[in-house]
């Protein structure tokens, strides 16, 4: 007892989210595991438990700084974000224009004596987010103004997705949407919303027909393959992923049982949701879509709790971004929407995608926090007021 009250103490804020971040984090100890075995297999890596141990590593880490995140005052994250914008922005540059292709397409940048590659684009996502958050919290008193709240939002978030569209076409949607979404949350005017999702149109539109001239840089025929695949009833790899789904039945193979592991080229990213579906069938595959909606279903709730407005901005921010990922992770599985990248957040193998989802839910956590002992504290006021009542 004395052990779970000292966690309790240590470990406060919405303990729900605390739950599906725990929970998702052993499903993807255990789906990494079995769809990466065969991958590992037919690209001749003789010890296929790497991905598990490489998983675990991630796992820890992005743990532990869910932990720092979640340790220091959300309002803190206000100050750093314009330092960390004005650092994302170079990198994606520089990704973008001066690294090398890999799974052709310029994302990562090599870092200097560690065994991953950071992704630039997940830097500036989470940077972004922050930065906006920001913008619209301090603005709040003139939100409805024009030239003091839509252009500074508008020029970093125009900037931001434009320089990731031309190698990451779904992460730009996906960043740009939840822009939108916390314009929309932070009470900016439905009319500059719609020009900004003009001018967004506009921009990327521009740049696919300049992918015609800079193919090596900008990835049109690619956009073009998945899209006519897609037309056409789904590729091979869609086809794979809904044979999986289709075996798993309602209570699945069992885990480490998948068979179709072994025709997915990224079954251990792209496609883990198929895994997850065939080992523990539409049941396990519930409860993961079931906690991304729990945790969407907590943040709304935050919002509404939140007293301040950079607090539930951010909030919600940093949980559409997960949230509206793993949709889209999901909807290609069962094709609802073309091949997108989009790994399934904190699920899927990865490097940094994982630490910065630990990172926001940290910072979910922190804002949580922040409400809790806020509301405790108004509690014991009004405790007080009444025993001083009582006294008169």
């Amino acid at each position: 007892m004395n052990a779970v009250s000292e966690l309790k103490e240590h470990l406060k804020g919405d303990r729900a989210i605390w739950m599906i971040t725990l929970i998702l984090g052993v499903f993807s100890l255990l789906a990494v595991f079995s769809a990466s075995g065969s991958a590992f297999f037919r690209n001749h890596v003789g010890n296929t438990e790497i991905a598990l141990v490489r998983q675990l590593v991630f796992i820890t880490m992005g743990f532990v700084l869910t932990y720092i995140c979640y340790s220091l005052d959300y309002m803190k994250y206000a100050r750093f974000a314009p330092m960390l914008l004005a650092i994302a922005i170079p990198l994606l540059a520089y990704t973008l224009f001066f690294t090398g292709s890999i799974n052709d397409s310029r994302r990562w940048i090599q870092i200097p004596w560690l065994p991953f590659n950071l992704q630039t684009s997940d830097v500036a996502r989470f940077a972004l987010i922050l930065f906006v958050a920001r913008a619209l919290s301090i603005r709040q008193d003139f939100i409805k103004d024009f030239k003091h709240t839509f252009l500074p939002v508008i020029i970093p978030v125009t900037l931001v997705c434009l320089l990731i569209f031309p190698a990451n076409f779904s992460t730009a949607i996906l960043l740009f949407i939840t822009c939108l979404l916390m314009m929309f949350i932070g009470r900016v005017s439905m009319k500059y919303i719609s020009i900004l999702m003009l001018l967004g149109l506009i921009g990327f539109m521009g740049i696919w027909i300049l992918g015609e001239q800079f193919p090596e840089i900008i990835r049109v025929a690619t956009w073009d393959a998945r899209m006519t695949e897609f037309m056409q009833g789904g590729g091979q790899q869609i086809v794979q992923s809904k044979i999986a789904i289709a075996e798993g039945g309602w209570f699945g193979v069992g885990p480490g049982g998948s068979f179709q592991r072994n025709y997915l080229a990224y079954c251990y990213a792209d496609f883990i949701y198929a895994i997850i579906c065939e080992e523990y069938g539409l049941f396990g595959g519930l409860i993961v879509l079931g906690l991304y909606l729990l945790l969407l279903v907590r943040c709304i709730r935050l919002v509404t709790r939140c007293p301040k407005a950079f607090g539930a901005i951010l909030a919600m921010g940093l949980c559409l971004n997960i949230v509206i990922q793993a949709f889209a992770n999901i909807a290609v599985s069962v094709e609802l929407v073309p091949v997108t990248g989009l790994t399934l957040p904190l699920v899927s193998m990865g490097g940094t995608s994982i630490l910065f989802t630990c990172m926001s839910l940290g910072i979910i956590l922190s804002v949580s926090r922040y409400i809790e002992e806020a509301e405790a504290a108004k509690v014991d006021l009004i405790a007080i007021e009444d025993r001083d009542a009582n006294n008169l």
